[in-house]
């Protein structure tokens, strides 16, 4: 059995496992609002905000467009068209621009935020995908093609780097103040860390089981990785020096996106299984689930907004449920 067909295997015994679970912890996460993606078809991706405006933005990889959101309005207010694929979005506040990654064609295609017109294009391989911006250096960094994470100045719209990789990566974490990039690579079992100054991957951990580990989190202070899986569906946290394993245990199936909150010290993970997990550090090496709560069965992209206490989540068009973006408000114990 390939890869693959194993993901959707587990990703169906996970949705079947945690939609019969019952909730908990609902009073640390309450849905607010949902705001209607009217014109929005098929899978939606990933999701950035302008903070200071509370504009979110959002790649609906399958209707191919980016749909602005004004969360103070509760409304879309835009949507930039003739994509293809968009999968990365990333705000740039000192620029007031957006890069697209399009997953189609590799084209990460810069826009004025205010006007929504193009301002720059590169061309990158194919499946041009997770995005990060780094403010101190007003670089972003895009994640593309069968193995590789393209760095880009902000300013000059110019490529200036390149970090070659085994496989394609997925969810990827900075601390550019010690040169180091860590790299999900589910392609080939593995977590990679790469120097940001050699521009190479310097160490790599792999496993034979769990697989595809897709989304990732960091915590600077004490020096972890945060690492969702999908087969079987299990939340990991390693020594971001070592890869030594800290803590593992089972969550939400299908997860695509997770989060640590330094000051709740929580973990937000949402699936396509139908909910969020959240996790709380007890301890030094012990994380205690502490919440289960439904939201809607392949809504699984979402972004942890902490200076806003919210967690939006991106939900796609099922059966009679119009696309909708989820706002919810976060607690804490």
């Amino acid at each position: 059995m390939n890869l693959n067909r194993l993901i959707l295997l587990f990703a169906a015994l996970g949705c079947f496992t945690n939609c019969r679970a019952q909730e908990t912890g609902k009073q640390l996460l309450t849905l607010q609002k949902e705001i209607a993606l009217p014109n929005v078809k098929g899978r939606i991706d990933h999701i950035d905000i302008n903070l200071k405006d509370q504009i979110a933005y959002i790649a609906a990889l399958g209707n191919n467009t980016l749909e602005v959101v004004d969360l103070k309005n509760g409304k879309v207010t835009g949507s930039i068209t003739g994509l293809d694929e968009p999968q990365g979005v990333a705000y740039i506040p000192k620029h007031q621009e957006l890069l697209i990654a399009n997953g189609g064609t590799g084209e990460c295609g810069f826009y004025n935020a205010l006007t929504l017109k193009k301002t720059g294009s590169i061309k990158l391989a194919d499946d041009a995908d997770d995005v990060r911006y780094d403010a101190g250096e007003d670089k972003i960094y895009v994640g593309y093609g069968s193995g590789g994470i393209a760095i880009i100045d902000a300013a000059s719209h110019k490529q200036v780097g390149d970090i070659i990789l085994p496989a394609h990566p997925e969810s990827f974490q900075l601390e550019t103040k010690t040169n180091k990039l860590w790299v999900n690579l589910p392609g080939s079992g593995m977590i990679g860390m790469a120097d940001l100054k050699q521009l190479k991957l310097t160490a790599k951990w792999s496993k034979l089981l769990p697989r595809a580990n897709f989304p990732m989190a960091y915590d600077e202070a004490q020096h972890r990785i945060i690492v969702g899986y999908r087969v079987p569906a299990k939340l990991i946290v390693y020594d971001s020096e070592t890869g030594k394993e800290i803590f593992s245990g089972p969550m939400v199936g299908d997860v695509d996106d997770l989060y640590w909150d330094a000051k709740s010290k929580q973990v937000y993970l949402s699936g396509g299984g139908g909910a969020v997990d959240i996790f709380k550090q007890v301890s030094d090496s012990d994380y205690k689930q502490v919440g289960h709560i439904k939201t809607r069965n392949g809504a699984r992209t979402s972004l942890l907004v902490p200076e806003l206490s919210l967690l939006l989540i991106a939900a796609r068009e099922s059966g009679d449920q119009k696309a909708a973006l989820l706002i919810y408000k976060t607690g804490t114990l």
